[in-house]
């Protein structure tokens, strides 16, 4: 038994390897073939802060949420709380071909020393993209950490969105969406939200609100 136990450890492992070499420049590729196919509009705020922003979208937008940054942000400078998952850390990878750093956390565990290196990062300049619900929902809750991060460093929330017209859904909690290609996008990025003076409860409700104007059902 404990030599059929290492055995199925040993394969779990060496595929894990195995994805994280071969999934990340693959996802890369279909995240510019999408782009790069499509129509694109792109809805921008007025005002773009100097001052380093807490970027927040949805765990299942995830995808071209790079492209969105880089109107924002001519010259990326930005980290992404991205979960210690093997799929998060295939997203990390990807994350580098669009030369995006992470910071890699969970809500359950060492979640107060992320947050941490999060309001570090903030402070030494750095944005920072988080997604609320992640990394395993609710889907389209916000949990405590955006608010925290917000207040304790008065850094302002910028939301992010991108609306296929046509796209597939993963099986998964947060319904991941992979646009089609040729088909159009539309990308959102709100005007800056100022977190400060709100009490938990109606800074997440703020949050959520703003996130879901433009949130796939």
């Amino acid at each position: 038994m404990a030599a059929k136990t290492k055995r199925q450890s040993f394969k779990k492992a060496l595929l894990q390897k195995l994805g994280l070499w071969l999934l990340p420049p693959i996802g890369a590729l279909l995240i510019r073939v999408i782009y790069h196919t499509s129509k694109k509009q792109f809805n921008l705020p007025k005002h773009v802060p100097e001052d380093p922003v807490i970027f927040a979208f949805w765990h299942g937008d995830l995808l071209l949420m790079p492209y969105l940054y880089y109107r924002f942000r001519k010259i990326p400078n930005a980290n992404v709380m991205i979960s210690d998952h093997f799929d998060g850390r295939i997203i990390a990878q990807v994350m580098r071909f669009f030369r995006l750093g992470t910071i890699h956390g969970s809500s359950n565990r060492k979640a107060a020393k992320v947050l941490i290196a999060a309001m570090r990062t903030l402070k030494a300049g750095t944005d920072i993209g988080i997604t609320p619900d992640g990394p395993r929902g609710p889907r389209y809750e916000v949990a405590d950490g955006i608010v925290a991060m917000a207040q304790k460093t008065g850094a302002k929330v910028i939301v992010f969105n991108c609306v296929p017209s046509r796209c597939w859904r993963l099986k998964s909690w947060d319904r991941f969406v992979v646009p089609k290609p040729f088909g159009r996008l539309a990308f959102y990025a709100s005007e800056p939200i100022d977190l400060n003076g709100l009490e938990l409860d109606a800074a997440k409700d703020v949050v959520k609100s703003k996130l879901m104007e433009h949130a796939l059902e």
